[in-house]
């Protein structure tokens, strides 16, 4: 086994996203983003009409985002200061659904906050892409961080043994946001979240018991 392993997501926990993004698209494509609404079906609408976008045209928008606007997204409240000191103890990756196109873009941005480590892209659920990251390293213990419920169902599903931690790190939607059913902890700012992530951590694998915790869902 080797060092203790923390596979962490990008936008809402590293990195600001749906602020930035909702400056661009109304600063730039008179588009009205409400981030109370939880898709982008609703969210999303013509501010002369009040008409949601078509689906095609909120796709082409995110990924001109990321083509020209990610210099817009800055560091989570005491994210950069935490991973650094995380990462004496634990080896740090990020997994972002970010596509492959915009992968070296997502690492140089990440390198530019001082957060220089290992990028793994997707898209998807992520349980399968990180149970392969946590078969490869075998760590002495692993943990996982993303903002989206679905992500953490995934991950017990593909990983039970790891740590899944739910943070919504954007204050302008953190309280809309249910706790995830299936992460362990739902903790939205990195002071709180440092601490209780060097306790699991140093218990070592998170308790195996997917099926009760599934069953305790129903």
């Amino acid at each position: 086994m080797s060092r203790p392993l923390i596979i962490t997501d990008c936008d809402e926990v590293l990195l600001h996203m749906v602020v930035p993004f909702r400056e661009w698209l109304d600063e730039h494509h008179d588009v009205h983003f409400d981030m109370r609404e939880r898709g982008f079906a609703e969210a999303l609408r013509h501010k002369d009409s009040g008409i949601p976008l078509e689906r095609e045209l909120v796709w082409q928008l995110l990924v001109g985002f990321f083509d020209t606007e990610m210099h817009r997204q800055m560091p989570i409240a005491g994210a950069v200061e935490a991973i650094g000191r995380l990462a004496r103890v634990a080896d740090i990756v990020v997994l972002t659904n970010i596509g492959e196109r915009h992968h070296q873009q997502r690492v140089e941005q990440l390198a530019s906050h001082g957060l220089n480590f290992p990028v793994h892209w997707n898209h998807g659920p992520k349980g399968a892409p990180l149970a392969a990251i946590v078969a490869e390293r075998q760590p002495s213990a692993a943990l996982f961080i993303d903002d989206l419920a679905e992500h953490h169902q995934s991950v017990a599903e593909h990983a039970p043994g790891v740590w899944r931690l739910h943070m919504v790190g954007e204050p302008e939607i953190a309280a809309d946001i249910d706790a995830a059913p299936f992460a362990h902890a739902r903790i939205d700012g990195w002071a709180a979240a440092e601490t209780w992530i060097n306790e699991r951590l140093a218990e070592g694998p998170a308790p195996s018991n997917l099926q009760s915790q599934m069953e305790s869902k129903k």
